[in-house]
């Protein structure tokens, strides 16, 4: 029976450790939660500047919400495109120096259809092994050869865009890794897109709102102009604190999509009450210089603090110089062990395991905030020197 080998499949990912449960909040999103009667402080969140509960953002929600009504009816192709979501687009094309935005529900939904409307069977595309699982999977939906480089390795690329014989070529990666912290050289993966005639796609779901001139993104922190063959994504559910994605680049690019991204054709559109909020989101993301400051301060606070405690104990600190920190322990039980002995004492800090990450590489991904406080990062340092 069909029910019979689920259950032989859960029973074996209870027995590794693998089996994934989703836990019950209680509150908004923030730096202190309750989840399931207890308060926990959190480091598992993506709300890098602490805006999710931003009072100007639920005020622009509700507002948006009463001027636009609770969804948008349809696909944007069929009447679900309505004055906030142009609004949007436009903005976000403004405020990261690209000729064209489009919106979409979700960054899944972004990467599934990017990289199937520029490559197909017979052409090739170069990722990262790194790559967000989003990214992968858009390659399996493209039917293109998928040619997969050691991380950040620039020289691995090249060798293997120099062997290509592919028509259309097309280079994948997130600027910061999801589960490492780290960011790809996008400056000399341009270089080589444009000396191989490639695109260049960027997942920069993680350095939006973060990195950058006034937390424009990768792209700008590397100092990189608009380019034809650059096209840039972008998740609106983290450091912008609402939800929803975007894809950007030039304007042929994001016309192709508008016919041929089947994510988007498909898709209804977000609700324009979502579009009404990031509106107001990106205006603090560019006011919010204070904030950037603040977490970076936090990130060398934490990172001070860990590097000489994860040398005791065996642990290793990843290079990261953003708000992912992950501490790599090795082994899936004993980095279990550890998330529980700081869930006992109050902190929420969750366990990362296979698949997510490689064997023998579990970790805790401790997330920081700009609504943390040197006390909180403090607090968690010495939670993690009273681990067993």
């Amino acid at each position: 029976m069909v029910f019979d080998e689920l259950e032989l499949a859960l029973a074996e990912l209870d027995r590794a450790h693998l089996r994934r449960h989703r836990r019950v909040l209680e509150s908004p999103a923030g730096p202190r939660v309750t989840v399931e009667g207890r308060r926990l402080l959190s480091f598992c969140s993506n709300d890098y500047l602490g805006l999710a509960a931003h009072p100007e953002l639920i005020a622009a929600l509700a507002e948006g919400a009463r001027g636009w009504g609770a969804g948008s009816g349809a696909s944007a192709l069929l009447g679900g495109h309505l004055v906030p979501h142009e609004a949007l687009e436009q903005r976000l094309a403004g405020f990261l120096g690209l000729p064209r935005a489009l919106t979409f529900t979700t960054g899944y939904l972004a990467n599934l259809a990017v990289t199937p409307a520029l490559v197909g069977r017979g052409d090739e595309v170069f990722a990262d092994r790194l790559n967000h699982a989003s990214l992968i999977d858009a390659v399996v939906l493209s039917r293109a050869r998928h040619r997969r480089y050691p991380h950040n390795d620039s020289a691995a690329l090249e060798r293997l865009l120099k062997s290509s014989t592919a028509r259309r070529k097309l280079i994948l990666t997130d600027s910061v890794f999801s589960m490492d912290g780290d960011m790809a050289a996008l400056d000399r993966l341009l270089v080589l897109a444009e000396e191989h005639d490639a695109w260049l796609v960027v997942d920069d779901a993680h350095g939006f709102g973060v990195l950058g001139q006034e937390g424009r993104g990768a792209l700008s922190h590397f100092g990189l102009q608009a380019s034809p063959r650059l096209v840039l994504m972008g998740t609106l559910g983290k450091a912008a604190g609402v939800g929803g994605a975007f894809v950007a680049g030039d304007e042929r690019v994001v016309e192709w999509l508008i016919s041929r991204g089947r994510s988007y054709v498909f898709s209804t559109a977000p609700p324009p009450a979502l579009a009404a909020a990031l509106l107001m989101s990106i205006d603090l993301i560019e006011a919010g210089e204070g904030r950037r400051q603040h977490l970076q301060a936090l990130i060398t606070r934490l990172r001070g603090g860990l590097a000489p405690l994860a040398f005791r104990r065996g642990w290793r600190l990843a290079d990261s110089a953003g708000p992912i920190q992950p501490l790599i322990v090795g082994d899936t039980g004993k980095a279990l062990e550890l998330s529980a002995h700081l869930e006992r004492l109050g902190l929420w800090v969750p366990a990362i395991r296979p698949p997510t990450v490689p064997e023998g590489s579990s970790r805790l991904r401790i997330s920081l905030s700009a609504a943390h406080g040197e006390s909180d990062v403090d607090t968690l340092l010495a939670a993690l020197e009273a681990a067993p």
